[in-house]
């Protein structure tokens, strides 16, 4: 029941975090890694590890929404 009060209160801090700087995918990363870590013990390092990787994958994401924007722009 700690652990849980612990990931609860992680991804509380994590989404009042969220309104100052860009969080994009961490919030979700962060909820799924979340509950995988809580299924092997490690609530909270599943939480910090699936916001690394929520980050990483909207920013890929971003980049290549961007450079697909960008050579649009370019074939008109």
């Amino acid at each position: 029941m700690r652990k849980i009060s612990l990931l609860v209160a992680t991804l509380a801090l994590l989404m009042s975090a969220s309104v100052q700087v860009q969080a994009k995918g961490c919030l979700k990363g962060a909820a799924v890694g979340g509950v995988g870590g809580h299924m092997a013990h490690h609530g909270v390092a599943g939480a910090a590890a699936g916001c690394v990787v929520g980050h990483h994958l909207a920013n890929k994401k971003q980049k290549e929404a961007d450079k697909q924007q960008q050579q649009q722009n370019q074939g008109k």
